[in-house]
């Protein structure tokens, strides 16, 4: 998992500065208008949405915003925005596997742009399964690690469903079964803790070791995907070397 976690943190600091600017704010409202679309905008008996909802509250979305996506995707003249979710599979400079998340009202528009993208940074774009067979749906929360141990929070996550604790930077990842988000989350939070971010996302079954140069045009090509507007996360088996800052 160190591959992934290594870049998944560089992209965490990343996403920080991007929240500013209101393009996290803006993937996450589509996310959740998409699953309220599909599913209906009770997040109790919408899986999708109630995850689309914690990564919202996890980005510091307001309650407001929240709603208001929400709304827009069940309210009144609602029709018109819809989204397709896809996902995209390729590999990147090295070989490592590559797997892309998106969301489009225009899967022609938004398949091009992801094609032209792995073309010009050296990767490219595979067929259906050509890559996902090596990754895992996972749950995956960040704790501040000036907030606790390993130890106290391995004691307050492993009863709730985690399968492995990394210390990444200055964060512990989390990580256990897609369906544990919640009594994960509500587990950390019950001992004082806050999650930085839980979502469920894809986690590497192997890694694959790139060196320095490789690695800066891997992370040029996730960087690129990620700039994307019609793309909501990046994964990648890649194993960066521990100096890499991106």
């Amino acid at each position: 998992m160190a591959g992934h976690s290594h870049w998944a943190n560089i992209a965490h600091k990343k996403a920080a500065i991007d929240r500013k600017r209101g393009r996290i704010f803006s993937k996450i409202a589509r996310r959740i208008i998409a699953a309220a679309k599909v599913g209906g905008g009770d997040p109790e008996t919408n899986l999708k949405l109630k995850y689309a909802v914690t990564a919202a509250r996890s980005a510091n979305m307001s309650n407001d915003q929240i709603k208001r996506a929400i709304q827009r995707a069940v309210g009144a003249g609602s029709d018109g925005e819809s989204y397709d979710e896809l996902v995209y599979e390729g590999y990147a400079p090295g070989g490592a596997a590559v797997l892309v998340e998106a969301l489009t009202e225009n899967r022609n528009r938004t398949g091009g742009d992801i094609r032209s993208i792995f073309a010009k940074r050296g990767g490219n774009l595979g067929s259906t399964g050509s890559v996902a067979w090596q990754f895992s749906r996972k749950s995956i929360l960040r704790i501040e690690s000036a907030t606790t141990t390993e130890d106290d929070l391995m004691m307050v996550v492993l009863d709730a469903g985690a399968d492995d604790i990394e210390e990444i930077g200055d964060h512990f990842v989390v990580t256990g079964g897609a369906e544990s988000l919640q009594v994960l989350q509500a587990a950390i939070e019950a001992a004082g803790l806050t999650t930085v971010s839980a979502d469920v996302g894809y986690i590497p079954s192997d890694s694959l070791a790139v060196d320095a140069e490789t690695a800066r045009k891997v992370a040029g090509l996730l960087e690129a995907l990620e700039e994307s507007d019609d793309v909501q996360n990046v994964y990648s088996n890649a194993e960066f070397p521990e100096d890499f800052e991106g």
